[in-house]
């Protein structure tokens, strides 16, 4: 029944998973804050080029609702890649790996709170599993890694771009009804025009690094797979089967990050990769099989 739902956030995931392998890659090639500003530069360039006649269709139904969609840009695009990139370096990697699975749990506490939307013993099972299997790939499969882990300002941080990306998700719900290259459009200009700033202070501290052809390589691909293919992808999953159902795909990020690392950049696959595979699948399919009943 919601077939189209389950495929749209999968290979959203999938996208995100190869942003996580694209980061890898920007290392040395392009600096954070010059990633952000030709990912969404180069996405509004394709998004406008080939949206223009609908956008100004939408034009009227956008300005009455110019508000929430400036704050879904924000929330959803800026904040969340500018605290991730800037956690990154005060705080490891692993630990912004273990954070980011806790991003379905706020959006399921968020829903409970504000709506007090319905949760059956199914769906925290299934959520459940989900976290285990991508807590597996965080730590690369040994748990005791989280007895070493230390807090710094960096987590404080990255806990900012978990909170924005679960309040992006939850505000997904006020969208005004448009279409999808439009509602694609303008949060990704709102995206863009507040990287202009993240870059002059990149720049100003002396850590700006201007793509090479390996920069740009990502820049390309993070902007047409991570910006508008994952964007708009998860939306329709959001809008079809609503923010917590559609939240616990967030957690297969890390395992198809892990996959593809070592389809791409030839790492070793280990076996709770496929245990995290297995939990992150089975989780999901349990949690909407026991879905609660709509009345």
């Amino acid at each position: 029944m919601h077939q189209k739902a389950y495929l749209s956030l999968i290979i959203a995931t999938l996208c995100w998973g190869g942003n996580a392998v694209a980061g890898k890659l920007a290392v040395g090639h392009i600096s954070p804050m010059m990633l952000t500003f030709w990912r969404w530069f180069i996405a509004v360039a394709i998004i406008f080029a080939i949206s223009l006649p609908q956008i100004k269709k939408d034009w009227p139904v956008v300005r009455k609702n110019l508000p929430i969609l400036v704050f879904l840009g924000v929330m959803g695009y800026v904040v969340f890649n500018a605290a991730l990139y800037t956690a990154v370096n005060y705080t490891t990697a692993i630990n912004v790996t273990v954070e980011q699975v806790l991003i379905p749990m706020l959006i399921f506490v968020m829903n409970f709170v504000l709506f007090r939307m319905q949760v059956s013993w199914a769906q925290i099972l299934g959520f459940t599993l989900t976290f285990i299997g991508g807590l597996l790939t965080a730590v690369h499969g040994d748990f005791r890694t989280l007895m070493t882990l230390t807090v710094n300002i960096g987590d404080a941080i990255m806990m900012i771009a978990i909170v924005g990306y679960a309040i992006y998700t939850v505000a997904l719900r006020w969208r005004p009804v448009i279409n999808w290259r439009t509602m694609m459009a303008i949060p990704a200009l709102v995206a863009l025009i507040f990287s202009i700033p993240l870059v002059i202070w990149e720049y100003s501290t002396g850590r700006l690094i201007w793509p090479d052809q390996t920069g740009w390589t990502v820049a390309i691909y993070t902007a047409l797979f991570a910006s508008l293919v994952a964007q708009v992808l998860y939306i329709v999953g959001v809008e079809k089967i609503g923010a917590n159902r559609a939240g616990l795909f967030i957690n297969l990020v890390p395992v198809f990050g892990t996959l593809l690392s070592v389809a791409i950049i030839g790492e070793a696959l280990q076996l709770f990769h496929v245990i995290a595979l297995v939990l992150a699948l089975g989780g999901i399919a349990i949690a909407e099989w026991g879905k609660p009943a709509v009345k």
